[in-house]
């Protein structure tokens, strides 16, 4: 579907329903528990390597000086490859993410409507959607900066146009970043508050693992993203060809 049909769509669609999005999001958990842990689990694995390139300049400090350390401030060459590394492995861990979200919302897509195949995690690890993911990962740390500049509350507005990207990424193949960006914006806007409190009270239901001594987190966790998918399906619908 191209963007002009897309919007098209997202100005003729319904309101979100809070109760209809809360109940499916809770009864398509109830079938993708176990795909969501595989998930995160694939992310937290995915990401590190890029964590752990941060802190590459301060090992090689130690490993070269071990008495470096004894110092109060970090020598200014170590301390500015760190600051030029952060970003770049942010950058990184952030297009994994957005790749491997948007393999869960496609699993969902698969048990939600009983399609058969295998559970395809790096559907999305080629050189078509990495280059597209990398592209908006750029674009959400801008769009992220700004939020800050504005005293933190842009944050709070841009989180529900932000997190319904993975969701127009993982359905949408003839969309480029940009809008994929325009469309997030356009539905989210229209029904800003409800997915808000979606957004919020998903979150929230997603950390209730903590209960089971903290590790059935990770059981729950991927509960949270479960709602985007139900509020894409209501508003733009479901494509088989993805």
């Amino acid at each position: 579907m191209n963007f002009t049909n897309l919007s098209e769509r997202i100005k003729q669609s319904a309101s979100v329903e809070f109760g209809t999005v809360f109940n499916n999001s809770v009864e398509l958990f109830k079938k993708v528990w176990l795909q969501g842990f595989i998930t995160l689990v694939l992310t937290f694995v995915s990401v590190l390597p890029f964590y752990l390139l941060i802190y590459l300049p301060m090992i090689a400090m130690g490993v070269s000086d071990p008495n470096m350390f004894d110092q109060q401030e970090m020598p200014p060459a170590f301390a500015g490859l760190m600051s030029l590394i952060a970003p770049i492995s942010s950058v990184g861990a952030m297009t994994f993410g957005i790749c491997l979200n948007a393999a869960f919302l496609r699993i969902c897509r698969k048990y939600d409507l009983n399609e058969s195949g295998k559970d395809d995690y790096f559907y999305y690890f080629n050189k078509e959607y990495l280059i597209k993911a990398l592209i908006l990962s750029l674009i959400m740390i801008g769009l992220s900066l700004l939020g800050l500049l504005a005293c933190g509350l842009g944050i709070i507005y841009l989180m529900v146009p932000m997190s319904l990207f993975p969701a127009f990424f993982a359905f949408d193949k003839e969309l480029s970043a940009l809008e994929i960006v325009k469309a997030g914006f356009a539905l989210g806007n229209k029904n800003w508050l409800m997915i808000f409190l979606l957004v919020l009270v998903a979150g929230l239901v997603s950390q209730l693992g903590v209960i089971l001594c903290l590790v059935g987190v990770l059981f729950t966790a991927m509960f949270s993203k479960i709602p985007i998918y139900f509020i894409y399906k209501d508003a733009i619908g479901i494509s088989m060809d993805v």
